[in-house]
């Protein structure tokens, strides 16, 4: 009996412990030191550096709340996040076309976001030239977040919390659109893709090599597809037409909204095909939904030829289906879920 007594006091002693144990400090997720500027091996010299936007932790942090932030828009409700999602590549997965304040539907589908500093043109009609200007035209558009960048200003400075990351940033609390944008230019831009298998095998690292079929179908991206998807960007960045017939509904007519010259009618700034695994839909009006419908694009006559590329054969680019799966297989090695899985560009409201 008295064993039993001893043996029920050390177990009540132990919850006590337990229960009185100190819980673990949460610390916030920091960017720490690891915040700088990258030319990956094979890459050429960036279009845009952090020469004049010095890179910092706290620009970093505030430029993170920023690209989260619902403040920027009209109704506080749609962020830059809401339509780029880090686990998509910063693309969206959830709808063909964005939808903005009040679920308004826009024309366009969200373009994935990554590697940013090596582009010369942003938006799918290439109309921003400068990454430090870019957030304005979503702020801006009515049906995406449909504020006024005064209104955006006016809303942060009115806020604690962006007072002080402001001035944890920049010195002073001050909220002007210059250090919003460079901020967020800070976040964006250092949003960098260069870890995927493809890019361990091209620099024999981790003893990891392509499959025969992998392998394969590089080969037939380069005979094929890299003129336009040219590494290791897998983008030239120029405007082209790829054959798309117009949708009758949203009639874009893409680079010619911005110049008005009717040989850009119907042409697209080339996306990147890096992670293109993950930034289903595809094309700027994401009418496809898998890689096999685009390749079908491009392997059956070509239906709209105002403007068409002379890249592009009119009856279409001769493959098999097997040749299609091993091209299929080889841009699945342009994954690269070091960035998805990076917590320094997670939302920090959630974590």
């Amino acid at each position: 009996m008295l064993f039993k007594i001893r043996e029920i006091a050390v177990i009540i002693c132990v919850i006590f412990l337990i229960s009185c144990k100190v819980d673990p400090k949460i610390l916030p997720i920091s960017p720490s030191n690891e915040l700088k500027e990258i030319t990956p091996i094979g890459f050429p010299n960036a279009n845009y550096t952090f020469s004049t936007n010095i890179i910092s932790e706290n620009k970093f942090i505030l430029g993170r709340a920023l690209f989260y932030e619902t403040l920027l828009s009209k109704n506080n409700t749609i962020s830059c996040g809401s339509c780029h999602q880090q686990y998509t590549g910063f693309a969206n997965a959830d709808h063909d076309l964005s939808h903005g304040v009040n679920n308004l539907r826009g024309q366009r589908n969200a373009s994935a976001l990554f590697n940013l500093v090596w582009h010369p043109y942003f938006m799918h009609d290439g109309g921003i030239n400068h990454i430090e200007v870019q957030p304005l035209a979503p702020i801006a558009n009515v049906i995406e977040m449909g504020e006024d960048i005064n209104h955006v200003i006016e809303k942060l400075q009115a806020s604690d919390k962006y007072k002080t990351l402001f001035k944890n940033a920049f010195g002073t609390d001050e909220v002007t659109s210059d250090r919003l944008l460079k901020a967020i230019t800070q976040f964006q831009g250092l949003i960098y893709s260069y870890n995927s298998k493809y890019d361990y095998v091209k620099r024999k690292e981790k003893n990891i090599s392509f499959t025969s079929q992998e392998a394969r179908g590089y080969n037939l991206f380069l005979a094929n597809c890299n003129a336009c998807h040219t590494e290791p960007l897998f983008s030239d960045f120029k405007f082209r037409n790829n054959g798309l017939l117009m949708d009758p509904f949203l009639k874009d007519s893409g680079r010619y909204q911005i110049e008005k010259l009717p040989e850009n009618t119907f042409k697209f700034k080339t996306p990147s095909l890096r992670n293109v695994a993950l930034t289903f839909p595809y094309m700027h009006d994401g009418r496809f939904k898998s890689i096999e419908q685009c390749l079908n694009h491009y392997t059956n006559p070509i239906g709209n030829l105002v403007n068409l590329d002379p890249l592009i054969p009119q009856a279409g680019i001769l493959l098999s289906e097997s040749q299609k799966s091993d091209i299929i297989s080889f841009l699945g090695t342009l994954t690269d879920t070091v960035f998805t899985k990076d917590m320094r560009f997670a939302d920090p409201n959630f974590h």
